[in-house]
């Protein structure tokens, strides 16, 4: 009995010591996947393409583009939002998606502030706005002293209803307080087509798109929608110079899923500031119209506020609604 009850008490002894822990492996310990919500060959995913290589080096891990087009970014959006909280799976998200979409749509199936974790800015995508070259207008005040002069006769392009081109001009006519007439198409060729034909009197389009076309001298370059002129176009006047404030960014960044561990998120902050501070990389998205634009996650989660505010009310005035 003596026996047993020794053996017994060694037995509960065993049972009392520390467990070790089961040693997780760091983050990242798996391929990495960036789900993009446009086709392949479109500006958000050159542009997340050309760090790709970069991210990969730095994350020790393959990083994987996954191109999910569809509802103007909403599908992409929805993906990430059911993702896991691990680190496995970022958006990289826009303007769209991340800021205009929650007005633009009757319903979403989720809220891009509440249910996303704002990882990193990636980079802002140069629009421009460019007139056909047989229009007189040599400046943002001549186009708008044209449309103050005939009301709703002024016609204005977009590659689709609630997009930043479209909402550009929606702006330009509540700031300058003159109306003139949205011409959606279905993408920017199209855009392009009858701007040049001039079919159409404006457009805010990117500038990898419509510059080859001022330079040829088929279109002419009026602003940039910037508070401030641009280093890669120094001659260009910022339509703020005409209307102080206004300003339109077509922005990428990076977000996670809602949850994301707070060391994941300074992680793959601090990988992307590196990607954009690469030299090779910075001149190669400038090369496409794509300004780098680096932040922390507090300043990205602040800036998707002040856009999703700015947004909803010319979302509501220009009468843009899509079910």
């Amino acid at each position: 009995m003596m026996h047993r009850r020794a053996l017994l008490g060694a037995g509960l002894g065993a049972c009392a010591l520390p467990i070790p822990a089961i040693a997780q492996d760091p983050w990242p310990n798996k391929p990495i996947r960036i789900v993009v919500g446009f086709a392949a060959g479109g500006a958000t995913d050159i542009s997340t393409r050309v760090m790709q290589p970069k991210l990969t080096a730095l994350l020790g891990q393959p990083v994987v583009i996954d191109n999910r087009p569809g509802a103007g970014g909403n599908l992409a959006t929805e993906i990430v939002v059911r993702s896991p909280p691990d680190g496995s799976t970022f958006l990289m998200g826009t303007i769209g998606a991340l800021a205009i979409n929650p007005s633009l749509y009757a319903s979403l199936p989720f809220d891009p502030q509440a249910d996303l974790t704002p990882v990193a800015m990636s980079g802002n995508v140069l629009n421009v706005l460019v007139v056909p070259a047989d229009r007189p207008w040599r400046s943002v005040a001549e186009l708008i002293a044209a449309a103050k002069k005939s009301p709703e006769t002024i016609t204005y392009g977009s590659s689709g209803v609630g997009g930043a081109g479209h909402l550009a001009g929606a702006l330009l006519d509540g700031m300058a307080g003159v109306k003139t007439v949205h011409v959606p198409y279905r993408g920017g060729g199209p855009l392009m087509t009858d701007l040049i034909g001039g079919k159409i009197d404006y457009a805010f389009s990117t500038a990898p798109t419509a510059m080859p076309q001022v330079q040829s001298g088929r279109l002419r370059l009026l602003a940039v929608p910037t508070l401030r002129r641009v280093r890669s176009m120094p001659d260009t006047p910022a339509v703020a110079e005409t209307l102080p404030g206004y300003e339109v960014q077509n922005w990428y960044a990076l977000v996670g899923p809602k949850g994301l561990p707070l060391e994941i998120v300074a992680r793959m902050n601090a990988v992307m500031r590196e990607a954009l501070a690469d030299p090779t990389i910075s001149a190669s998205l400038e090369g496409q119209g794509v300004e780098p634009l680096p932040s922390s996650p507090e300043e990205l989660a602040r800036f998707i506020r002040e856009e999703t505010a700015k947004w909803a009310p010319i979302v509501r005035s220009s009468g843009a609604k899509v079910e």
